[in-house]
């Protein structure tokens, strides 16, 4: 079922498989292939439980780094909606939990298992993830300053630096806090956040102004990088049975 693309009916094939046999290979390796097949499926709630019940049944079975790793891939997938940004939607009430989830999974594999086929592609995707949730709540912050909430969007903006450092969307925090002290009046903390803007970003955004909104500088698309492929190999991971 699954080298025909029938992902429901699969699920529905290793659901009774495990049922059959709850115990041994045969319910190791439905509840991974379940957990394949309903990520394919689109049922990411099921793939997930499914991975977190291998992991917790088996912590010690060869291909546990694979559970860690199609955990990750599945909060990942289900949170690429997360950085596809509409201006007109309340950002504020976006929760970037899928993408901490997946974060958490990847960073796991790759503490336990260093050496695992998952490892390289893992870290990548940390990195992603990274970038994409700094420029996440550096959007946020702007959403706020737009609708003067001074304070929200100077406190967002900082900690998002706090978390993220290093990241390509510090620029961008920074300019937020210093637009924001500026219109609270907080001009000893606008000057410093002026001061490490000109130390870290001398030819950046906020001193070689166009003629556009400042905020318009911000562009996801060119901040976070274009997330790594579906899996590292073209080998079907079932074959690893």
């Amino acid at each position: 079922m699954l080298t025909t693309g029938n992902y429901t009916r699969a699920v529905k094939l290793f659901d009774t498989l495990e049922g059959r046999y709850p115990y041994g290979r045969y319910a190791q390796q439905a509840i991974l292939e379940g957990a394949y097949a309903n990520y394919r499926a689109g049922e990411t709630a099921p793939a997930v439980a499914a991975c977190d019940r291998f992991i917790r049944t088996y912590p010690n079975h060869p291909n546990v780094d694979y559970a860690y790793y199609l955990k990750g891939v599945v909060n990942f997938r289900e949170d690429q909606g997360l950085f596809g940004y509409v201006v007109e939607q309340d950002l504020s009430e976006r929760d970037p939990k899928m993408g901490r989830e997946s974060f958490g999974a990847f960073k796991e594999l790759v503490a336990r298992f260093p050496d695992s086929k998952y490892a390289s592609d893992s870290v990548e995707r940390m990195r992603y993830l990274t970038n994409a949730l700094s420029s996440y709540e550096v959007h946020v912050a702007d959403y706020y300053y737009r609708r003067g909430a001074y304070v929200a969007a100077a406190n967002r903006a900082q900690a998002s630096l706090l978390n993220y450092p290093r990241t390509p969307a510090n620029e961008d925090a920074l300019i937020v806090m210093a637009r924001s002290y500026d219109k609270l009046g907080l001009t000893q903390l606008r000057d410093d956040a002026q001061r490490v803007l000109k130390d870290t970003f001398p030819n950046g955004k906020y001193f070689t102004a166009e003629a556009r909104p400042w905020w318009n500088f911000w562009s996801p698309k060119q901040e976070v990088p274009l997330p790594p492929g579906d899996f590292p190999t073209a080998k079907p991971w079932w074959k690893f049975w």
